[in-house]
């Protein structure tokens, strides 16, 4: 099998169904595509019924081309990443990794074009995060959730409105951003800088006003990142976490005991927004965006320096907060409902506290005249209490 038609395979695979995010190509399976969140064989010709081991690794190896760096990654991490295009059709990030002694792989489809925050339906606060001048944002979530999406309609923004200099550093690049007023240098994994720590320190010396760290995978890559807040630059960057006080305690985490509080004095200096995102299911298919967003206040950064307290979590502060545009899961989930665009069930089901969504909901079904119980009927037992003449 030769490069063309690997190119043909992934391009019939891209035609067969509508909103096709993913393509997974996995020995003892047929081609699959994930649609709406759900994987679907596909159907092509010449029909491929089941990939063998094979067929597998000459595409993983197609993909890879003769690039020595990432198949010696492969070899000894079990894993690599890496862009691969379809000329004039599509991007493509890819994972290349190794299960029982096979290769699998999934690509995932990048958009070409730019996203926007009011195209993209972002809520309003992306605009103020957007205007900052320096300090550390964090986007958080599980892979796939749309994180380097509403990263690219921030720095969009940004190329709108300011001219700066920009270096991003990504794994791989997914978003290619055109010179507007700003000027972008956007660097990949592997191909410009080897860390995300060597491409983090290079980039202070690169006169940036903002930087895009792809992710802060390890101590040292946080530590220079709050260095390069510290010292006027705006920087973005990703953690896999799972809502904002999880991504506070994971950076302090990332340090011993004995530099503990001078992690926490820092970041309580630099830190200025965290935002989490999950996707939901929504009504008549395709998915919506959920978000948690904290910003900074005198409460959020005495919690910081001091730990959080009863009455005083960053839950507490999300949700006392809401005029400023923070808001918890919870809330921004019940939203959703209100809207009619999930589902109680999903609403129920991706909540952080399901006892705070469900009085919401019942709130949003008792201003709409709707039933809050699922009791249809209810009788008073006459009979209770009395003997029987038997």
């Amino acid at each position: 099998m030769k490069k063309p038609e690997t190119d043909y395979i992934l391009t019939a695979m891209l035609d067969s169904h509508e909103s096709v995010s993913d393509l997974n190509l996995t020995a003892g399976k047929p081609l699959q595509v994930e649609t709406y969140g759900e994987l679907t064989p596909v159907d092509m010709k010449p029909q491929l019924r089941m990939l063998t081991p094979f067929q597998t690794e000459i595409i993983a190896l197609n993909l890879i081309g003769r690039d020595r760096r990432l198949t010696e990654t492969l070899l000894r991490e079990g894993s690599c990443d890496l862009s691969y295009s379809l000329p004039g059709k599509a991007r493509f990030r890819v994972n290349v990794f190794s299960q029982s002694g096979h290769y699998s792989i999934v690509l995932r489809q990048l958009e070409t074009k730019i996203p926007t925050i009011k195209d993209m339906g972002l809520p309003e606060v992306f605009f103020k995060v957007s205007k900052e001048r320096n300090g550390i944002v964090i986007f958080t979530g599980a892979t796939g959730t749309g994180k380097t999406t509403s990263l690219a309609a921030l720095l969009s923004e940004i190329n709108k409105d300011k001219a700066v200099h920009i270096v991003t550093l990504e794994d791989p690049v997914e978003y290619i951003h055109t010179h507007k007023k700003a000027t972008f240098n956007q660097r990949e994994l592997g191909k410009d800088f080897s860390s995300f720590a060597t491409g983090l320190r290079a980039a202070l010396r690169q006169a940036p006003k903002v930087i895009l760290v792809g992710e802060m995978r390890d101590r040292e890559t946080v530590e220079i990142g709050l260095s390069a807040a510290e010292t006027g630059h705006l920087v973005f960057t990703t953690l896999h976490t799972v809502d904002a006080g999880q991504t506070i305690n994971r950076i302090l985490g990332m340090f011993s005991s004995e530099e503990e509080n001078q992690i926490r004095i820092r970041l309580a200096d630099t830190l200025r927004w965290v935002v989490c995102q999950r996707l939901l299911p929504k009504v008549g298919g395709g998915r919506v965006a959920a978000f948690e967003i904290l910003g900074t206040s005198l409460r959020v950064k005495d919690s910081i320096l001091h730990g959080e307290a009863e009455g005083k979590t960053y839950y507490d502060m999300m949700e006392a907060s809401t005029a400023f545009g923070w808001t918890t899961f919870d809330n921004y989930i019940t939203g959703l409902f209100e809207k009619g665009l999930i589902t109680e069930e999903t609403a129920i089901g991706y909540a952080s506290r399901r006892s705070v969504v469900g009085r919401g909901i019942d709130l949003v079904k008792s201003a709409r005249g709707e039933s809050t119980s699922k009791i249809d009927k209810l009788e008073i037992d006459m009979g209770y209490g009395k003997t029987s003449k038997y």
